[in-house]
C-alpha cells in the first residue's frame, strides 16, 4: 500500500471565491501561464488537469487518471497553512503577517537575542532586496530583514559575510523570540552570495518552523505503524513530526530524482514531496517561461514514473497555493488547487467536481489506510 503525494509549489488553478480580500482578483497560475507559452503537459494533461472545472480547456485525449480543484478553508495563501490543511490540520486563525514590516520593539527584541543588528525591515521581494540593500549589508555585515504577505520573517546574509552555521543561528535564536502575537509561521535563512551580476540567493535556505498546532496525517500514518517518507522541505515544514525518512532535496531536480528512487522503494505508506522551484525561482520572479520549463520537467518525469507504479499504488498531484507570476505581484495568489488522481485500481475519467478544503486529501488518504472512516473520501468514489 502505497501513496505518492506530490505538491506542485503554487501551482493554482484559478482566484477563490474571496480572493478579492488578499488583493489576487483575476488570478489564475496554470492557466495564465499557458495562455502565454507553448506549454503543453500530456501527462498532466491525461490525468484531468486540462478538464477542471472552469479552465475550459477541455482535453481531447484519453484520461487516465481523475481530477477535481479543492479550495482552502483557512483564511491564508501560504505554504504552512497549505501543507497543514493537506494534512489534515485546518488553522481556525492564521499566523500573522506584517504588511508594513515589524514592530520597532520587536526589530530591538531580535537584535538583543540575536546579538547583531538589522537592515531593512519591509515587506520585499527577497530577490529584490538583496540587490538594492546588498551593497550596504557588506558594508555593515548586518543582516537583511524582510517579510512578504506571508506569515513569515525572512533573514538574508551574504555567505561570505556571515557564515551559513551563524545566519542559521541567528534565526533559530529569532524563531525562539517570535511567540505570542508574533508567532510567524516560519524564518527563513536566505543566504547569498556576490556575483560579478550583482547578488544571487544560494540553494543554502533553510526553513525555521512552529511546531503543528496538533496532530497532523503524518502523526496519524507514523502512530499506526505506516511509513512517512517526505522529500524538499516537507519536514521544515512539520519540524519533523509524523515522519519515518526525511530525504533532503533543495531543488526540483533533486527532489524528482528522490521521488523516482521512491518508487523503487518497498514502503508500506506515504511519499510526500514538495517541488519548490515553481514558487520560489519563478512564481516569486514573475518568470513565466520559467515556470512553465519547470512544469514541462515536471509533467516529463511523470511520464516516466507512471509506468513504473505497482497496480495497487496511487498517485496523487496537487498544490499549496498559487502564485501567478503574470501578475503585477511577486506574491502568493488566493487560488484553487488541482487534485489529480492515478491508480491502475481506480476509475478514471472522473470529475470529481470542487471540493470543499484541501484536508479531502488527508481525510481520503486516513480512510484509505483503514486508520479513520471519512464517508467523503474521493477514493470510494474511484473504488472500480
Amino acid at each position: 500500500m502505497r501513496i505518492f503525494l506530490i505538491v506542485i509549489d503554487s501551482f493554482g488553478v484559478g482566484e477563490l471565491p474571496d480572493a478579492h480580500e488578499f488583493g489576487d482578483e483575476g488570478s489564475n497560475t496554470f492557466l495564465h501561464i499557458l495562455q502565454k507559452t507553448n506549454l503543453i503537459l500530456p501527462t498532466m494533461s491525461s490525468l484531468g488537469l486540462k478538464n477542471i472545472d472552469g479552465l475550459n480547456l477541455n482535453y481531447k485525449g484519453k484520461l487516465i487518471g481523475s481530477y477535481a480543484k479543492m479550495s482552502e478553508k483557512t483564511k491564508a495563501k501560504d505554504t504552512t497553512a497549505g501543507h497543514y490543511e493537506l494534512a489534515g490540520i485546518v488553522l481556525n486563525k492564521p499566523y500573522p503577517t506584517f504588511k508594513h514590516g515589524f514592530p520597532k520593539q520587536l526589530i530591538k527584541k531580535l537584535e538583543k537575542a540575536c546579538g547583531c543588528n538589522f537592515i531593512g525591515n519591509e515587506v520585499a521581494s527577497g530577490t529584490e532586496i538583496i540587490q538594492r540593500l546588498g551593497d550596504f549589508h557588506l558594508k555593515t555585515k548586518a543582516p537583511i530583514v524582510y517579510t512578504s504577505q506571508d506569515s513569515v520573517l525572512q533573514i538574508a546574509a551574504c555567505e561570505q559575510i556571515i557564515s551559513l552555521e551563524k545566519l542559521y543561528e541567528i534565526c533559530q535564536k529569532a524563531r525562539e523570540v517570535l511567540t505570542g502575537e508574533y508567532n510567524v509561521a516560519r524564518v527563513i535563512a536566505r543566504p547569498f552570495i556576490k556575483t560579478n551580476n550583482g547578488y544571487v540567493r544560494t540553494e543554502n535556505r533553510k526553513d525555521f518552523a512552529l511546531l503543528p498546532p496538533k496532530k497532523s496525517m503524518l502523526d496519524k500514518l507514523k502512530d499506526f505503524g505506516f511509513d512517512v517518507i517526505v522529500i524538499g522541505k516537507i519536514n521544515d515544514i512539520f519540524v519533523g513530526q509524523g515522519i519515518t525518512k526525511a530525504m533532503p532535496a533543495k531543488n526540483n531536480k533533486s527532489a524528482l530524482v528522490a521521488i523516482k528512487e521512491c518508487v523503487k522503494k518497498n514502503f508500506n505508506g506515504l511519499c510526500f514531496a514538495n517541488l519548490v522551484d515553481t514558487d520560489m525561482l519563478f512564481g516569486h520572479r514573475n518568470d513565466i517561461q520559467g515556470y512553465a520549463n519547470a512544469l514541462e520537467e515536471i509533467d516529463n518525469t511523470f511520464k516516466k514514473i507512471l509506468p513504473k507504479l505497482n497496480d495497487n499504488d496511487i498517485f496523487i498531484v496537487t498544490a499549496d497555493h498559487g502564485c501567478d507570476p503574470t501578475t503585477t505581484s511577486t506574491d502568493h495568489s488566493r487560488e484553487y488547487v488541482p487534485l489529480l488522481i492515478y491508480s491502475k485500481q481506480l476509475k478514471a475519467g472522473v470529475n470529481l467536481g470542487t471540493l470543499d478544503g484541501f484536508d479531502n486529501v488527508s481525510k481520503s488518504i486516513l480512510d484509505y489506510f483503514q486508520i479513520e472512516n471519512f464517508k467523503d473520501s474521493f477514493f470510494k468514489k474511484l473504488c472500480k
